[in-house]
C-alpha cells in the first residue's frame, strides 16, 4: 500500500513538472498551429526565399490596390492553385512594403519552414490536447483562425486543391471560405479578399499539351522545378497580378447570393474567385491557342453557315462542292496564322528597331493598366487612328511588351504580299479587301470569322478610318467594320466588347514624301518586296517621339443601353445610323486624347502667317498664342513641351531649317534673332501642313468662332450673333472634323469665348453679361485662329468653280477630284487661290461629298453655287491676315 502511494506520488510529481515544463514552452497560450507561419524559418532558409522573391517584380498598380484597402478591413489573399512558394513570396514582399501581409495559410502546414523550438511547441500543445480531450487541436474549430484576423493578421487561402476538396466533400473538415462567410455576417468590418496570381509562363496555353507540360506541369500549373528554373533563368518573364479585391459583405448582399445559406454561399463565392482570376490570366496570355486549321474546320462547320452557303449555291446555281471550295479559299485568304515564335522575333527585331529611329515611346502606364483590367471583363477592340504603316507594327509590341496578347489586326490585303504577309499572319494579323461590295459570300465569311475570333476572347485591332490619313488629322469613320463587330456581338459571340480609342501621334512621319506625292494628285506606290528592301533607308534616321494615348474602354453593352436601343428590332437604316453615331463617338474620343507636339504647333505658326516670308517674332506670337489656349484647355502637351517647351521650339525650327521646310532670308545671318527672316519653301508647304493638321483638333472650334466673330464686323457682339455661322461652318466640314453629338453648338461658342477672354482677346461686358468687347490686339489674334480654315476655304472654292464649270454626272469619284486638282492647280498659278496646301485631293473629295448632298451637282445649280460662292470668298477675306 505504500509503495501504491509513494509511485502515485511520483506521478502526480512528473505531471507537475511537465506542466511545468509545457507551460514554460507554451507560455500563456495554446495557439500553436502549423498554419501559422511566423516569419523566422532561419537564416539559410530566408536567405534562398529573399534571394527567390527579388527576381520578381511586382508592379506599382497592384501595391495601389492594396493601399486603396480601408485599414480596418481583414485582408485575406487568395490564390488558385496551393503554392507555398506564392505564400512565402507574398509574406515576404508585403511585409517589405510595410502592407498588409499574410501569415495564417488556410489549410497549409508549414512543417518544414518552421524552427525546431516552434515544432517542439505545436506538438506539445497538440499532444497535451490530445490527452485531455482525446483529439487532435484544429485552428478552425478552436477559433484559432478568426481570433487571429480579428487581430490584424492577413490570411491565405487557396481555391482549388483536390486533397483538400476532397476533406471538405468526404470527411467535412471546414471550408475556409465558410468561415470567412460566417466571420463576416458577425463583425461589422469588412473581408476583403484579394485573387492574386504569379503568372510564371505568359505564354497562351496550347489545345494538346506538350511532352514537356505532361513532365513538368502546364502553363497554368507549372510543377515545382518548372517554377524554380523559370525564376532562376527567366524571372523577367514572371509576372506576379492581384486583381481587384472582392468586398465579401458586399458579394453576399447581392440578391441572388442573399437568399443561399453560408455553405452554397461558400460555393458561389469559390466560383467568383476563380472566375476572376482566369479572366486575369487570359488578359495576361491570351485564350487557348487553336490551329489555324482547326479554326478553320470550326467556322466551315457551323450549321448556320453551312446553310448558308447551301443557299447561295442554289441562288447563284453552283455545285454545293465548288461553294464549299470557294469558302474555304477566302478562310485561308483571310485568317491570321498565330504564331508564338514569330511574335517572339518581332519583339526582338522591334526593339532593336525603334531604339534605332526613335528617341522615345511616350506611354501612360496607367492608361495601360486600365486597358488590362478591362480585358478580363471582355474581348477589347483597339481602334487607333491611322498615320503610318508603322501603326500595325506600334500597338501589338506595345501590348507585348505591358505583358498583354497581341491582338488579331484587321490589315489590308496590300499588305499580305511575300514575305511580309506570312510573317504579319503569323504575328496575329487578317486580311482583308479594299471593299466588300458585290462578294456576298466574302463578306458572310469574313464576319463568321470575326465572330470565331471573339468567340474564343480574342481582342482585335482595327483601324475605324480604313486606311491612312495623308492629311494629319483624322478621317470619316468607315462604318462597316464596326457594324461587323457589333453585329458579331448582337449574334451572341460575347458577351460584351469594350472598344479602346487610342491615338498614335509622331513627331516625324516616315511617309512624309509618299504622302506629298499623293495629296498633290501623284499616285499611290502599291506594297511590293522592292519597296520593302529600299525601305531600309529609314533606319539611318531618327524620327523624334512617339506618343500613345490610351482612352478609358467604351463598353458596347453600356453604350445600347444609354442609348435605350434594341439592334435586333431596328431596321437596316435605323441600325447603320447607330454604327454611325457610334463610330463618331470613337473618333472623337480619339481626338480628345490627341498630343499637341512641338513639330505641330510650329508648322501651324509658319503656315499661318500671311505670307511666304515671316519674321521669327511674328511666328513666336502666333506660338505662344496656341500655346496659352491649349494650356486653358488643358490639353495633352509632349512631354518635351512640359519640360522644356523655349528649347524644344527652337530644335524643331533647326529640324525644320536642316530638312529644307524654311530657310534664312539671308544665307549669311550666322546667329537666329527675334528679327530673322524666314522663307517657306513653296514645295514644302503641304508637308508642314500635315504636321499643322495633328493639332488642328484642338483649334478648329476655335476657328469657327473667331470666323463668326469676324464676320460681325463689330467690336462688339453677343455669343447669339454667332450660331447661325458657327452651325454654317460645322455643317460644311463634317467630313474635315467632327462635332461631338453631346455638346451643343452653343456650348462650344461658351467655351471658344471663355478661351479668347482668358487670352485677352475679348473683354466681356460684366460677369453676367453676354456682350464681349474685341480688344486692341483681340483683333489680329482672332485672324491668326479664323487662319486654320483658310486652306480648306479655298479648297470649297476650287471645288465649287469645278461644279461651276461642268455638268451633273460629267465626271465621278476619282476622275471628278482629278479634274478639280487640275483646276485647282491653274488658279494657284494664276494667284486665285493663294496656299499650295489648299491643292489637297483630300480636301476636294470633301468638298464635293458635301456640296452634291446640299443641292450642288452641276452647272445647272447656278443659284446654290453662287450661294456658297459668295459666303465662301467673304470668308476667304476675313481669314486673310
Amino acid at each position: 500500500m505504500k509503495l501504491f502511494q509513494k509511485l502515485k506520488g511520483l506521478i502526480a510529481n512528473f505531471r507537475l513538472r511537465l506542466r511545468k515544463l509545457i507551460d514554460c514552452m507554451l507560455g500563456n497560450t495554446y495557439d500553436y498551429f502549423l498554419c501559422f507561419y511566423p516569419g523566422n524559418s532561419g537564416y539559410f532558409i530566408q536567405k534562398l526565399i529573399k534571394r527567390l522573391i527579388n527576381k520578381l517584380n511586382f508592379d506599382d498598380h497592384n501595391i495601389e490596390k492594396i493601399k486603396n484597402i480601408d485599414k480596418d478591413s481583414i485582408v485575406v489573399y487568395a490564390s488558385k492553385n496551393k503554392r507555398v512558394l506564392d505564400f512565402l513570396y507574398y509574406h515576404t514582399k508585403l511585409e517589405s512594403l510595410g502592407l498588409p501581409y499574410p501569415q495564417i495559410g488556410f489549410d497549409f502546414r508549414f512543417f518544414f519552414l518552421l524552427p525546431v523550438k516552434r515544432l517542439f511547441q505545436i506538438f506539445l500543445c497538440h499532444m497535451d490536447h490530445f490527452f485531455h480531450h482525446f483529439r487532435l487541436n484544429d485552428a478552425y474549430a478552436t477559433g484559432y483562425v478568426t481570433k487571429e484576423l480579428l487581430n490584424g493578421k492577413a490570411g491565405f487561402v487557396c481555391l482549388i486543391e483536390e486533397n483538400d476538396f476532397y476533406k471538405r466533400f468526404i470527411k467535412a473538415t471546414p471550408d475556409p471560405l465558410f468561415l470567412l462567410i460566417e466571420l463576416q455576417k458577425s463583425i461589422a468590418k469588412p473581408v476583403m479578399i484579394i485573387p492574386e496570381d504569379i503568372i510564371y509562363v505568359t505564354k497562351p496555353m496550347r489545345k494538346n499539351p506538350s511532352l514537356t507540360d505532361i513532365l513538368f506541369g502546364t502553363h497554368e500549373k507549372p510543377g515545382l522545378i518548372k517554377r524554380f528554373f523559370t525564376i532562376l533563368k527567366k524571372p523577367e518573364k514572371i509576372r506576379v497580378e492581384l486583381a481587384t479585391p472582392v468586398n465579401l459583405r458586399e458579394f453576399i448582399s447581392r440578391p441572388e447570393i442573399e437568399q443561399l445559406d453560408s455553405e452554397f454561399q461558400a460555393h458561389r463565392l469559390r466560383k467568383h474567385l476563380v472566375d476572376i482570376l482566369n479572366r486575369q490570366r487570359k488578359s495576361i496570355t491570351g485564350p487557348v491557342l487553336k490551329s489555324r486549321q482547326e479554326i478553320t474546320e470550326d467556322i466551315l462547320t457551323r450549321k448556320s453557315l453551312r446553310e448558308y452557303l447551301a443557299q447561295y449555291a442554289l441562288e447563284n446555281n453552283l455545285a454545293l462542292s465548288k461553294t464549299h471550295k470557294k469558302a474555304a479559299g477566302y478562310i485561308n485568304e483571310i485568317a491570321a496564322n498565330y504564331n508564338l515564335k514569330i511574335i517572339n522575333f518581332a519583339n526582338w527585331l522591334l526593339t532593336w528597331m525603334f531604339k534605332n529611329i526613335f528617341e522615345d515611346l511616350v506611354l501612360n502606364q496607367e492608361e495601360i493598366n486600365r486597358m488590362r483590367e478591362t480585358s478580363t471583363k471582355a474581348p477589347l477592340i483597339l481602334v487607333p487612328c491611322h498615320k503610318s504603316h508603322l501603326d500595325y507594327l506600334l500597338l501589338p509590341y506595345v501590348m507585348f511588351r505591358n505583358n498583354m496578347p497581341c491582338p488579331h489586326i484587321a490589315a489590308g490585303k496590300n499588305l499580305s504580299f511575300w514575305p511580309l504577309g506570312p510573317l504579319f499572319r503569323g504575328a496575329g494579323a487578317f486580311f482583308l479587301r479594299r471593299t466588300f461590295k458585290g462578294a456576298p459570300l466574302y463578306s458572310k465569311i469574313f464576319a463568321a470569322y470575326l465572330e470565331k475570333l471573339l468567340y474564343e476572347g480574342f481582342n482585335i485591332k482595327i483601324f475605324i478610318e480604313g486606311g491612312r490619313s495623308r492629311t494629319g488629322k483624322l478621317l470619316s469613320p468607315k462604318p462597316g467594320g464596326i457594324a461587323m463587330l457589333i453585329n458579331a456581338y448582337n449574334n451572341g459571340a460575347c458577351n460584351n466588347l469594350y472598344f479602346v480609342p487610342v491615338y498614335i501621334g509622331y513627331d516625324h512621319v516616315l511617309e512624309e514624301d509618299a504622302y506629298l506625292k499623293e495629296i498633290e494628285g501623284g499616285k499611290k506606290n502599291p506594297e511590293t518586296l522592292k519597296g520593302l528592301i529600299n525601305a531600309r533607308k529609314f533606319l539611318k534616321k531618327k524620327y523624334g517621339k512617339v506618343y500613345m494615348k490610351f482612352d478609358e474602354p467604351l463598353s458596347l453593352k453600356d453604350y445600347i443601353a444609354e442609348k435605350n436601343i434594341d439592334l435586333s428590332k431596328i431596321s437596316k437604316d435605323e441600325y447603320m445610323r447607330f454604327v454611325k453615331s457610334f463610330g463618331y463617338k470613337l473618333i472623337n474620343s480619339i481626338n480628345s486624347n490627341a498630343v499637341a507636339t512641338p513639330h505641330g504647333i510650329i508648322a501651324s505658326a509658319v503656315l499661318n502667317c500671311s505670307k511666304n516670308t515671316f519674321i521669327k517674332k511674328q511666328m513666336i506670337a502666333r506660338v505662344d498664342t496656341y500655346m496659352n489656349m491649349l494650356t486653358f484647355m488643358n490639353a495633352n502637351l509632349s512631354d518635351t513641351l512640359v519640360i522644356d517647351p523655349d528649347n524644344t521650339l527652337k530644335s524643331v525650327i533647326n529640324d525644320f531649317i536642316s530638312r529644307n521646310f524654311i530657310e534664312l532670308a539671308d544665307e549669311d545671318e550666322d546667329d537666329i534673332t527675334e528679327n530673322t527672316v524666314f522663307i517657306v519653301k513653296d514645295n514644302k508647304r503641304a508637308i508642314l501642313d500635315y504636321y499643322k493638321n495633328s493639332v488642328i483638333s484642338f483649334f478648329f472650334n476655335f476657328a469657327y468662332t473667331a470666323v463668326a466673330i469676324l464676320e460681325t464686323d463689330r467690336f462688339q457682339f453677343s455669343s447669339s450673333d454667332l450660331v447661325i455661322r458657327y452651325k454654317f461652318l460645322e455643317k460644311m466640314f463634317t467630313d474635315e472634323f467632327f462635332f461631338d453629338e453631346e455638346t451643343t453648338c452653343e456650348e462650344n461658342i461658351s467655351r471658344c469665348l471663355k478661351g479668347f477672354v482668358n487670352e485677352g482677346i475679348l473683354v466681356p461686358d460684366s460677369p453676367e453679361s453676354d456682350m464681349f468687347h474685341i480688344t486692341s490686339k483681340g483683333l489680329r489674334k482672332l485672324k491668326w485662329f479664323a487662319a486654320f480654315l483658310q486652306p480648306f476655304f479655298e479648297s470649297y472654292k476650287t471645288c465649287l468653280i469645278y461644279f461651276e464649270k461642268y455638268k451633273a454626272d460629267k465626271y465621278e469619284g476619282k476622275e471628278r477630284v482629278k479634274k478639280i486638282h487640275s483646276i485647282g492647280t491653274k488658279l494657284y498659278k494664276g494667284k486665285i487661290i493663294t496656299l499650295k496646301e489648299s491643292l489637297s485631293q483630300i480636301n476636294y473629295k470633301n468638298a464635293a461629298n458635301y456640296f452634291t448632298k446640299n443641292g450642288v451637282s452641276g452647272s445647272q445649280d447656278r443659284i446654290q453655287i453662287e450661294y456658297y460662292k459668295n459666303i465662301i470668298d467673304r470668308l476667304i477675306l476675313l481669314t486673310a491676315s
